[in-house]
């Protein structure tokens, strides 16, 4: 998941729930398993939504169901030399951008829109991305006013003034600052300030020895060395610089918290009045830098990680001048090096290619739309929506939110290890859960920002700005709840703690993730396996912190907590048991949440499946497509959507980085807990998909 005005970390998009165990013996089955197509004696009633011919029917789905659902799928879809990766999200993104592009090259092509509309803007924003020509022949003369900025700073106040505008121009630079939502005190806005300032994806990546991590960071240094060049330096001082920025980073990077560490909403929450955070930070001068950010009457502060803002206070006072100048220097280059000449766009392609194996940059036109609908995505998203998602899809998809959400409801009460207060706090929360689909009910206003042909360069700055400044804006207002963190043409959804809300784009809801004209068992377990996800997120170990208001309130009974650890510990020990390649293992504490919440979801969602099913046939028989059941094609559509083709480097970076757990994992990690799984495709016990009863766990 990336996200507009809602801060990075307060969201948490799609996800997984999972439970416990250690791998089973392997004997035979005593009964042949019930997941073969109809004889062919049985007439076969064609399906939509899943195609046969992607199953390896070679392999058990009792033994391999990742490799049984999609083995063929995979044999026959290598990855692009333009990814890292490829997955059905991929050939939706294909398909959608291809729709994308077309109204992209159609608002280009319209040089008499009306000026200052959002057709003008996205026009001219895409025209100026496209013009290579001109952005070859202006260098880095569009970029020369902010250069010049760092380059006359003279003191540490100087220094602070371009900090702010940094945090404006969203480079990245020595620490986050932003609006949020006050998490415990959700109808107000507050201002965050958070780790961040490094180059590399991670903190990990300046401290670990192994062989693979040396290599990252010897092209990170190429990478720093040959970006100074470009900008001037001769290769002693560019060698010198990149340097520097080394560090600067590994102090930072030193301070920063852990991935599983930033896991912990309460420890990430820490008020402070404005007085007190500037006594403790005196040289990052919090008054005159959010005084530059129009912030000037925040009194207090949320500080997420006050060791590490420690530090960055040191980093401040301890290092050379003229080098904090050129840590800005290089955030600066860094963050737009995709708008600048071919040679810092190659340059940069060539440090990602090391991180994530990826072997051809992707074609320009695919790269600037994606810049596009990070600039104007709601813009953008007008113009999509209008030709992408009807009114049918939205009714359809909130039909099935209900029922998953009264199927939901339906576990929490019939829960055996949590006790009645807990379960009337668990449903209020769930009852309040806001749902929202396709796109917002009230669009951005892009009325104050400028957009034109001129230059790429300058249009991503003021489009940086611009948004920036509708995010301080907020500050002191109403919390504005129709707000979106994600455009509407996103292949992607997400789960808002503070505001207790799911997120659906329309990109999302479009074949093979939502299609209307699929019987129930496909979409339950394609859209409505992300639905339940979703919820679920609600109720992990993170979301379950957040009452029905979004507040960060503990509203468990001391014992509940301490079952549903307890329940989350096996899921931890069981993914942390997965290991995709060679002395690689998962990381089940940093994967948790969204382990968690795909194998609650699942669960959830196979329960309202089983309510629509009686409502649609009653005890009456239930037709097989493709010749198989309702449930087999609900966890076949589970799995066909999860089937993913990765390159080493890329699932290295992903385990370490990422709180998703790899495809193959997200695919069989649940199954293998889900009596219900076993019966459909007639596992037995000593199969490898079936985990033995007393190592399963059950939480809803």
């Amino acid at each position: 998941m990336q996200k507009t005005s809602i801060l990075t970390r307060s969201l948490a998009a799609a996800a997984v729930w999972a439970v416990a165990g250690c791998a089973t013996s392997q004997k035979a089955p005593s009964t042949p398993t019930a997941a073969a197509p109809a004889a062919p004696t049985e007439a076969v009633v064609k399906g939509v939504g899943l195609d046969v011919a992607d199953l390896d029917p070679s392999v058990s789905p009792c033994e391999d169901f990742f490799q049984y659902s999609g083995g063929a799928w995979l044999k026959n879809n290598p990855i692009p030399a333009y990814a890292s990766s490829w997955g059905p999200r991929n050939l939706l993104g294909d398909r959608t951008q291809a729709l994308l592009r077309r109204i992209l090259e159609e608002a280009a092509a319209n040089t008499a829109a009306e000026k200052g509309s959002n057709l003008q803007k996205v026009g001219d924003f895409y025209a100026s991305a496209m013009d290579t020509v001109a952005i070859e022949k202006a260098g880095l003369a569009p970029l020369q006013p902010e250069l010049s900025r760092i380059a006359a700073v003279k003191d540490l106040r100087g220094l602070q003034d371009i900090i702010a505008r940094h945090k404006l121009l969203k480079t990245g630079a020595f620490f986050g600052a932003g609006v949020e939502v006050d998490e415990k005190k959700t109808t107000q806005y507050a201002v965050g300030l958070y780790q961040g300032g490094l180059t590399l994806p991670d903190r990990d990546y300046y401290f670990k020895q192994d062989a693979r991590t040396e290599t990252i960071r010897a092209a990170y240094r190429k990478y720093l060395t040959n970006m100074f060049a470009l900008l001037g330096d001769n290769p002693a001082t560019a060698q010198k610089n990149a340097a520097t920025v080394e560090r600067i980073e590994t102090r930072l990077a030193k301070a920063s918290r852990t991935r599983v560490e930033l896991r912990d909403p309460q420890a990430n929450y820490n008020k402070m009045a404005l007085a007190e955070a500037s006594k403790r930070y005196p040289n990052l001068n919090l008054p005159r830098v959010l005084g530059a950010l129009q912030l000037g009457a925040a009194q207090e502060v949320i500080v997420g990680q006050p060791a590490f803002l420690d530090e960055a206070n040191k980093v401040l006072k301890t290092e050379p001048l003229a080098d904090l100048k050129t840590y800005l220097r290089w955030h600066l280059v860094r963050s737009v090096s995709s708008a600048l000449t071919k040679a810092y766009v190659d340059e940069s392609f060539r440090f990602s290619q090391v991180l994530g194996g990826t072997k051809q940059l992707p074609t320009r036109w695919k790269r600037m739309l994606a810049s596009t609908d990070q600039a104007l995505g709601e813009a953008f998203g007008q113009l999509y929506v209008d030709k992408a998602f009807s009114p049918a899809a939205k009714r359809k998809a909130l039909e099935m939110v209900t029922n998953i959400k009264a199927s939901m409801a339906e576990h929490i009460q019939t829960n055996t290890w949590m006790s009645d207060a807990t379960k009337a706090e668990a449903l209020k929360k769930l009852n309040a859960l806001r749902v929202k689909i396709g796109y917002p009910d009230e669009w951005k206003d892009y009325s104050a920002l400028t957009i034109s042909r001129d230059s790429y360069l300058k249009n991503l700055l003021a489009a940086r700005e611009w948004d920036y400044r509708q995010e301080v804006k907020k500050y002191g207002g109403p919390i504005d709840r129709n707000e979106w963190g994600m455009t509407p043409s996103t292949i992607n959804a997400y789960y808002n703690p503070p505001m207790n809300e799911i997120v659906f784009p329309a990109g999302y809801l479009q074949p093979p993730f939502f299609d209307p004209k699929a019987d129930d068992a496909v979409n339950y377990g394609a859209i409505g396996g992300v639905i339940g996800h979703e919820i679920t997120h609600g109720f992990d170990d993170q979301g379950r912190q957040y009452d029905a208001e979004g507040n960060l309130r503990d509203w468990w009974t001391k014992e509940d907590a301490e079952k549903f650890t307890q329940r989350a510990e096996v899921v931890g020990r069981q993914y942390s048991a997965f290991s995709p390649l060679d002395s690689v293992f998962v990381n089940g504490k940093l994967t948790m949440g969204e382990n968690l919440a795909d194998f609650a979801g699942l669960t959830v969602v196979y329960g309202a499946l089983q309510k629509q099913l009686q409502q649609r046939y009653g005890s009456g028989p239930r037709p097989k497509f493709d010749g198989f059941t309702p449930e087999q094609r609900f966890f076949l559509s589970w799995a066909q959507l999860r089937r993913t083709n990765i390159r080493p480097e890329a699932l290295r970076q992903q385990i370490l980085t990422d709180p998703h757990s790899p495809g193959q994992y997200r695919t069989i990690g649940p199954l293998m807990n889900m009596p219900q799984f076993y019966e459909a495709f007639g596992c037995q016990e000593g199969q490898k998909m079936v985990r033995a009863q007393q190592d399963r766990a059950k939480i809803w």
